[in-house]
């Protein structure tokens, strides 16, 4: 008897030791988040900081060098400022409105650079500023309640959520679609463009919260059993989908599956990860398409592959048609850590929302010999499908082009396959 005693001694003990260290690096892996989101919002409100006042005094110059310097300013600034609101876990809604509001002022300094359209510039930026800096002070208000509480990730959650309530971030997503609206009336394409990013056309048979979570685990194996919470989006949502937070050991993380066919649109996991190689390069890929194949993606090609010290960083794009085009828009991208292999990120979203190809586009032969300059050698060709700056997709010729100088410059060109217009070049080395 005092056998078993003494051995269900030692048990509660391990087991509470046990219970100890799981929770001491849950709560040391939050700090470490916590700290990242606290980074990218300060870094977005220098950013929008220095945007507006840029905005404001490219007001000033009628001097064409000093109106371009400040168009050149903020067309990189806004640029820098998409990219760290992104980091930070908004909600889509105020996330999305703030990425297409200070886009359309970055592109709108680029094309008035360009095309040397000062007056355009001097006529409709003054109400821009206007709006842009009553965004800013809005933008001040509510991540000060943030730095002031110094918030939990929970509590974060909660006032990042624009429709909570006492959510501060209440009058900057209202008046971001406001100004978004009236500032920059949409095309005919970019409304095509938007009905298509908010999932309007996905029909299938809706799934339950259980539902849900049985196709996270099935897909996820490593998750199962993990504490689960799970939200649904808001009821006038264009694309109803869960939010599936979990907590398992030292991982924590999030998943967002539609309520309509239960597509998996994100996954997000957060545990330390040890800086030794534990996998192959080739054994991380053969696991990735094992999940993919369980996710029904079985269209999908490798189109880039990069490494950090820690993990792998994946992207894949839709193949289609006769041609095998690879369909840019419709990618997906994924985060593997390179200890174990274990998926870590995904994003599925652009994949889901499947774009609707014209296959009537043209395809132009073009003689790359006389389209680039003598001594620029091409290495490899591929046909894509990519959006142009009006947000329409287009057939396009992918080239890989060396030319042959003492740098050996390397770039990657993106040519309209009908018109030969280039819509992009990416410089590779």
């Amino acid at each position: 008897m005092k056998s078993a005693i003494y051995l269900l001694s030692i048990a509660v003990l391990a087991l509470g030791l046990y219970s100890y260290e799981v929770r001491k690096q849950n709560t040391h892996l939050e700090q470490n988040i916590q700290a990242q989101y606290t980074n990218s919002l300060t870094n977005a409100s220098e950013k929008l900081s220095l945007l507006q006042e840029s905005v404001s005094q490219s007001l000033l110059f009628q001097d064409e060098r000093a109106l371009d310097n400040e168009l050149d300013n903020i067309w990189r600034t806004s640029n820098e400022f998409r990219s760290t609101i992104s980091d930070l876990p908004l909600s889509r809604e105020v996330s999305n409105e703030w990425l297409r509001y200070v886009g359309n002022i970055g592109e709108e300094a680029k094309l008035a650079a360009d095309n040397g359209d000062y007056e355009s510039w001097h006529d409709r930026m003054p109400v821009v500023n206007q709006n842009l800096q009553a965004l800013a002070d809005e933008w001040a208000v509510a991540t000060a309640n943030f730095f002031q509480n110094d918030a939990s990730l929970t509590e974060w959650a909660s006032v990042a959520d624009n429709e909570h309530e006492e959510s501060p971030f209440k009058t900057v997503a209202a008046n971001l679609k406001s100004y978004g609206e009236t500032d920059f009336p949409l095309t005919a394409s970019e409304s095509d463009w938007i009905k298509k990013n908010e999932l309007q056309n996905l029909n299938a048979k809706e799934i339950t919260k259980e539902q849900a979570i049985d196709k996270l685990e099935v897909l996820i194996p490593g998750i199962k059993n993990a504490t689960y919470t799970v939200t649904k989006s808001k009821d006038e949502a264009p694309y109803p989908f869960y939010h599936i937070q979990f907590v398992k050991g030292s991982r924590i993380g999030y998943a967002d599956i539609t309520q309509k066919g239960g597509y998996i649109l994100s996954f997000l996991a957060e545990r330390p990860v040890e800086e030794k190689t534990g996998v192959t390069q080739q054994e991380v890929r053969d696991q990735i398409n094992q999940f993919l194949d369980r996710a029904g993606y079985k269209d999908l090609q490798l189109v880039e592959m990069r490494e950090n010290h820690e993990v792998w960083h994946m992207a894949y794009a839709r193949v289609f048609g006769e041609d095998k085009a690879l369909v840019y828009p419709d990618g997906v991208q994924i985060k593997v850590s390179k200890d174990s292999g274990e998926l870590l990120g995904l994003n599925a979203m652009e994949y889901i929302q499947k774009e609707d190809i014209k296959e009537d586009q043209k395809l132009v032969p073009i003689d790359w010999e006389t389209f680039f300059r003598p001594g620029t050698f091409v290495e490899e060709e591929q046909i894509i499908y990519t959006e142009n700056e009006a947000f329409q997709l287009r057939k396009c010729y992918q080239v890989i082009a060396r030319f042959d100088n003492d740098l050996n410059e390397t770039f990657r060109v993106v040519v309209d396959g009908e018109n030969h217009d280039v819509i992009k070049v990416e410089y590779m080395q």
